[in-house]
């Protein structure tokens, strides 16, 4: 995010020498509200990841084990988070699941709003349809607040919500008693056992508190990965696209053909899954491939909220492990394949998708590392989701 003054990079080598003359309207706003901006943290290149392994310049190392990942994309915000010995609430930024992965791994909250609660202004873009400007906190009660500071509408940004913020604090300390959770099937197959252990005794607590559990299926789940990165790398290679040297981004002297030029910035700016990105990205949406690719995928996201909407019909809140796992050593994380890691990605990319809020509450750990919980609410329902993740961080 631009911060003015501040070198911003986006974790890329293409952006290295950047300094915007301007904040970003999260960043503006929550500076007008008495917070200071304490520095930049490390993150996966333009978001591109879902461990901060892609990061051009420091790779954060999990608090908990420094030999294990602190998730992404927002790594660095979670990691900061959870080692910070003072009052602390990170800004961060969430595409396919980058607020919920590090919160997760690092045992903080983070609170990923609907899509157009905050504004995207000043923000580097990855997916114009999906980035959302979140939050990860230490407590519950401190992303209630921050959020209450940068939400509501912003002339700036066409795609935000057309009404201001409010006090998303009040919804702290509300009884959830009659509130109905939803648990998927399709999202405690095929996890780490002690993290299906540890969510489900978090969703019993609810349960002793006075919360109605039922089980739900969302079966078109199973395409969300799919999906969202076929939507997500086309509008990444556009987006990349002006970072040729010319205006935008790392420059050289000038010489030889322009592709010549434009492919040597790019390929010395741009790091491996960047790469990998724009190419696919191209590709899906070059022609002959668009509507083969790219609307199906559309079409699909259509698909996921129609069927997210049918079951807030009976249910206020859904009910999810944040991560599948608990957080891997780098060493295991090197030996993955590309799909192997969207793969990751199976709890947080449907709601992402399609543009839900979600919150991801620590609840305990298991072999000394911390895993979460993750709530996903109907569209602008933060609410649900501050009053049952605030439940169970009483009851925790």
């Amino acid at each position: 995010m631009c911060t003015e003054g501040i070198r911003t990079t986006a974790g890329s080598k293409i952006l290295e020498t950047y300094v915007p003359n301007f904040d970003a309207t999260a960043v503006a706003k929550a500076k007008t509200a008495g917070g200071m901006i304490l520095g930049k943290t490390a993150q996966d290149e333009f978001g591109f990841g879902t461990f901060s392994t892609n990061c051009a310049y420091q790779v954060p190392k999990n608090p908990y084990d420094p030999e294990r990942t602190c998730g992404g994309s927002s790594g660095g915000a979670g990691c900061a988070t959870a080692a910070a010995d003072f009052p602390h609430i990170a800004i961060a930024e969430s595409t396919g699941g980058s607020i919920t992965a590090p919160a997760a791994f690092t045992g903080t909250v983070g609170l990923t709003p609907t899509y157009g609660r905050v504004s995207r202004y000043g923000l580097i873009d990855y997916s114009n349809s999906m980035d959302k400007v979140g939050v990860i906190s230490k407590e519950v009660y401190d992303s209630a607040l921050m959020l209450s500071v940068i939400a509501g509408h912003d002339p700036l940004d066409s795609t935000s919500y057309n009404k201001g913020s409010e006090d998303f604090t009040k919804y702290i300390g509300k009884d959830v008693k009659g509130m109905k959770i939803g648990v998927p099937k399709e999202y405690f197959s095929g996890i780490d056992g002690n993290v299906k252990k540890l969510v489900e005794d978090a969703i019993a607590r609810l349960e002793g508190r006075g919360a109605e559990i039922s089980e739900i299926s969302l079966p078109s789940t199973k395409y969300a990965i799919a999906a969202y990165y076929i939507i997500a790398m086309g509008e990444a290679s556009t987006n990349l696209a002006k970072y040729c040297g010319m205006r935008y981004g790392k420059q050289d002297k000038i010489s030889g053909e322009f592709s010549e030029y434009f492919s040597s910035i790019r390929s010395s700016g741009f790091g491996e899954e960047a790469k990998r990105r724009i190419i696919l990205g191209t590709y899906m949406r070059a022609a002959g491939f668009r509507d083969a690719y790219y609307m199906k995928a559309l079409k699909v996201r259509s698909l996921l909220i129609k069927e997210f909407k049918v079951a807030f019909k009976n249910v206020d809140a859904i009910a999810t492990p944040s991560m599948p796992m608990l957080p891997p050593r780098f060493d295991d994380i090197a030996k993955l394949s590309p799909l192997e890691i969207y793969n990751m990605d199976k709890m947080t990319t449907a709601p992402n998708l399609c543009g839900f809020p979600t919150i991801s509450m620590p609840v305990g750990t298991s072999q000394g590392l911390p895993a979460g919980m993750q709530l996903i609410a109907d569209h602008f329902m933060e609410g649900r989701l501050i009053s049952l993740a605030a439940a169970a961080e009483v009851i925790k």
